[in-house]
């Protein structure tokens, strides 16, 4: 996900990870979708992930269909999809959370790419932790029509952040990296309220757009 243009130089490109089943998520940026940036803010995002990955769903893009990613992901014995052309709904949580999420706080307008590294630091403290343990996200709920067919639907009590919808699996323990104790994930959520956190993610990203206005 790109950050805009100015005077033909480009911006800053995102990368936005989501578990389809928690829609836990994890951003990182880098200055130039390339191998030299790609892989270590891959294998930075995919430690951000308190639980084991077995598959990685990517776009169709180069930057990640490559033999340098696969070689990455063999090693972590994570397996590599990749999206159809054209085919934008094989993506499409990623997609709705691009913007619901990420242009939402990020905007559009053009972010120079040697702002990437401080924008790591604002996601990593703050804004990846807000979005798995205090952003509320709705999880549809599939049934079945008089017609058999599929219909998700929408409903309150299937609200919840993705750090609750960890822990409503059944034994979900068993699916933490083994680095990763139930008592260290609860332990975050002791320090801060919802609102008390999320007035710090708006500190730290006033302090983040006034360094880069500058």
């Amino acid at each position: 996900m790109h950050q805009g243009d100015s005077d033909k130089q480009k911006g800053v490109y995102y990368i936005n990870t989501v578990d389809e089943v928690t829609q836990w998520q994890a951003i990182a940026a880098v200055e130039k979708i390339s191998e030299t940036y790609l892989l270590e803010a891959l294998l930075g995002l995919l430690n951000q992930f308190p639980f084991e990955i077995i598959e990685f769903h990517s776009d169709n893009g180069s930057e990640y269909i490559n033999r340098q990613v696969a070689e990455l992901l063999n090693r972590l014995l994570i397996k590599l999809t990749k999206s159809r052309a054209r085919h934008c709904n094989d993506n499409a949580l990623v997609e709705s959370k691009n913007g619901a999420v990420i242009r939402k706080w990020m905007g559009y307008a053009h972010i120079p790419q040697k702002h990437a590294q401080d924008i790591n630091k604002f996601f990593k403290k703050y804004f990846n932790l807000y979005l798995n343990y205090y952003r509320p996200s709705i999880f549809p709920e599939i049934v079945f029509s008089a017609k058999r067919k599929e219909v998700k639907k929408y409903r309150y009590e299937n609200t919840m952040t993705p750090f609750a919808k960890l822990k409503s699996i059944f034994e979900y323990k068993k699916f933490l990296k083994k680095n990763t104790s139930v008592v260290d994930l609860e332990l975050f959520l002791s320090n801060d309220s919802p609102n008390e956190f999320a007035e710090k993610v708006v500190k730290a990203q006033d302090c983040l757009f006034n360094g880069i206005s500058t």
